[in-house]
């Protein structure tokens, strides 16, 4: 089994360069879960909390609502749903059926605060008509899972018809011509305790096949037994004439087995896609990919692809049945001649024996086992929710399935299935911030994606050819969407590309595939003396330095290598997440490479370090720095040593220079103010000025000091996202 796990390629975050991811919310509009795609691709129809939508996808880059049918419950409504005991917030219209009845008009279906309505919505002036009770079209609860399909005008369901949540039907409405209204008996053991998936149309057979989970009673197990089931019903049913009244003729299960031999099942289905047959093949080519969980805690944390064809589908239904002993409610194998064949078309004449048969037989005696008896693939560390298909085409004509799988999460998975097993191509963050993920749509026509959520409608680009950079990511890619035009030495669409596509899917032989397989912006050479510029690391002796190597890859492996010598295991240590450990030390120190290899092909080195320490480097300072500091403060001593020194010498001029009183005044005889103040023991001004200047000398020193003293950073790095 750890061969069926694939390792993802690339990661994306969502609004990376070369990806356009349209996002639409609103904040008047929520659960935006339910998906429909006009034929055309250019209009989404989405069932939303209290409203139906209709949103312009025909732009590339934008998402534009163009009508909202706003369809909520009166409050008198809502408080009957909250005397129920139920939440206010399960209470609003959560619709939950959305189909095209015909071209002018859809039908929809909503919880209605666990009160299901039924309207037909005329899709082009988005009016609401006739609305009826929904009981058995859609569930009462917003929380359970159901399925509904429109055939010819006719709406197939899958979901319970009551409450409290305990009658699970599977039935037909709005029949047309001599159609009847039918559903299950409510015969013990037709559907026990179901989990609606999905359903589709096989139009070459006239049939609808439900997919579900429920208990499995036939184990007889102490733990209840959750197994997968395909059931089947016929398009031409109208019930039987006594025996089978409004009721199917046609019903009949099987258990979908996903599992490999000596291992426990993914018993648990959890979505399922129909991929119709190649061109020419035939329809029993036909294949169902589902993902399924495990009930068991060994596999929890991971989801198992599984793909079944419908002609298997077809023998196990054609074949034996098994009885339920009404007494012992035990199911064994019939060991009487078979009446009839359950699940057969045509029985609505049947006679009643022949129909009380049908009636107490519809459970096949053998499983639908996987394609090859083995799982297709195994998700690395998620489990999935979600998944569509597509049959591409390569450049060489043979075509590939790509599946589209989306995690619990909200990431988007694309995989290619290739003859040694599944590759997966990237990995795509379609949220900023993962989020349950309920409904994931295929626009073929449009090449995108449509991811339903709680809080908006993505769009996703099924191809994302612009990120490889060079031929040889591009075929390492194995994208069967993505080849390399060697005329404009860019990776496009294939389709586009009229000759020498650059593109090997099963094997990305790079070397047979590219003409120039390097990177248009250069060839490296791969000479250990010729490395480029990379990242210039500082670290002490003795420290334990660790390098970095970035991926670029994951299926590509990293070592690391030094010029013209080998790293020896006695001093470093290489992991598996390509980073490098060693122990700076004098014979440590220099230059390092990352190098890299995938599918036999060496692209060109991602990182580059020099590692020197901080001793060594102090050894080749210039002591620029410190040299400016010192003159200036040089500089600034020697200004006011010369400032004071030439006040000085002017004062001593003025003094020598000023004219001599011949009568000295009143004052003199007095002696002057200065004097007066002296002569009190006041302080002498000039003495208080030669503190003061001392004072004003020091000062301007200090001053000096923080002025030259170099400025700063306050100590913060930008939050730089990586």
């Amino acid at each position: 089994m750890g061969s069926l796990m694939p390792v993802t390629l690339i990661y994306c975050l969502t609004g990376s360069p070369g990806r356009c991811l349209s996002h639409f919310d609103s904040s008047d509009v929520g659960n935006t879960t339910t998906l429909l795609l006009s034929d055309d691709g250019d209009t989404l129809f989405v069932g939303a909390r209290n409203a139906v939508l209709s949103l312009d996808v025909s732009q590339e880059d934008a998402i534009v609502m163009r009508s909202k049918l706003d369809w909520s419950p009166s409050e008198k409504d809502l408080d009957e749903c909250s005397m129920k005991g139920k939440k206010k917030m399960d209470c609003p219209n959560f619709i939950r059926v959305l189909q095209f009845l015909n071209s002018t008009h859809m039908y929809a279906c909503g919880t209605f605060a666990f009160s299901p309505r039924c309207a037909y919505v005329v899709r082009f002036s988005f009016l609401l008509l006739c609305p009826e009770e929904g009981r058995g079209r859609c569930p009462y609860d917003p929380y359970q899972r159901n399925s509904a399909i429109t055939v010819d005008g006719e709406l197939y369901t899958g979901t319970v018809a009551d409450y409290m949540g305990n009658r699970p039907v599977i039935s037909r409405h709005l029949s047309e011509g001599g159609h009847v209204d039918l559903k299950l008996d409510d015969t013990l053991g037709w559907l026990e305790d179901p989990t609606f998936i999905s359903s589709n149309f096989v139009p070459s057979e006239e049939k609808i096949y439900f997919f579900f989970s429920e208990v499995g009673r036939e184990y007889d197990f102490i733990d209840k037994f959750t197994v997968s089931r395909i059931a089947q019903v016929c398009t031409s049913d109208v019930g039987g004439q006594r025996t089978l009244q409004r009721r199917w003729t046609t019903f009949a299960k099987a258990q979908l087995l996903c599992q490999s031999d000596n291992e426990l099942p993914y018993n648990v289905i959890q979505d399922i896609v129909t991929l119709p047959p190649p061109e020419g093949a035939p329809v029993d080519d036909t294949l169902f990919f589902g993902i399924f969980s495990s009930q068991w805690s060994v596999n929890s944390g991971q989801s198992a692809v599984c793909a079944f064809r419908l002609g298997d589908i077809k023998a196990v239904f054609a074949g034996n049945y098994k009885v339920l002993n009404r007494d012992t409610l035990r199911w064994s194998m019939r060991v009487q001649e078979k009446v009839a064949n359950p699940g057969e078309c045509g029985l609505h004449n049947a006679s009643d024996n022949t129909l009380r048969f049908v009636k107490e037989n519809f459970l096949a005696d053998d499983s639908v086992h996987p394609v090859g008896r083995s799982l297709t693939m195994v998700s690395p560390d998620q489990r999935y929710s979600h998944v569509v298909s597509q049959r591409v085409q390569a450049a060489n004509g043979k075509d590939f399935t790509v599946l589209f799988l989306l995690t619990e999460s909200g990431y988007l998975h694309k995989a290619v299935l290739l003859e040694k097993g599944a590759h997966i191509i990237e990995e795509i963050q379609v949220f900023e911030q993962p989020q349950a993920v309920k409904n994931l749509l295929l626009s073929k026509s449009k090449g995108v994606l449509f991811v339903g959520s709680s809080e908006g409608v993505v769009r996703v680009p099924s191809s994302n050819c612009s990120y490889y950079w060079s031929c040889a990511e591009c075929v390492l890619s194995r994208d069967p969407f993505c080849g390399w035009d060697p005329s404009v030495k860019v990776c496009t669409h294939a389709t586009s590309i009229l000759d020498n596509v650059g593109q090997d899917v099963e094997g990305g032989n790079v070397q047979e595939a590219c003409v120039s397989p390097r990177s248009r912006f250069g060839l490296h050479k791969g000479k250990a003396d010729s490395f480029p510029l990379g990242e210039l690391v500082f670290v002490s002796l003795n420290e334990v330095v660790r390098l970095q190597c970035p991926e670029a890859s994951s299926l590509a492996h990293r070592h690391w290598e030094r010029p013209n010598s080998r790293l020896s295991p006695d001093l470093y240590l290489q992991l598996e997440d390509g980073s490098l450990h060693f122990l700076a030390t004098p014979a440590t120190l220099g230059h390092y490479l990352c190098l890299s290899t995938e599918n036999g092909f060496h692209p060109t080195p991602q990182a580059t370090a020099m590692t020197t320490t901080r001793e060594k480097l102090l050894l080749g300072q210039t002591y620029l720095k410190e040299l400016v500091v010192v003159s200036v403060l040089l500089a600034c001593c020697v200004s006011i040593l010369l400032t004071m020194t030439l006040y000085s010498v002017r004062q001593r001029c003025r003094s020598r220079t000023a004219p001599q009183a011949n009568a000295p005044g009143r004052d003199s005889e007095r002696g002057g103010p200065q004097e007066r103040e002296a002569l009190r023991g006041g302080q002498s001004p000039c003495s208080n000025g030669m503190r003061n200047g001392q004072m004003a000398h020091n000062g301007q020193a200090n001053g000096v000091v923080c002025n030259v003293t170099p400025r700063g950073s306050n100590g913060h790095l930008p939050n730089t996202p990586i």
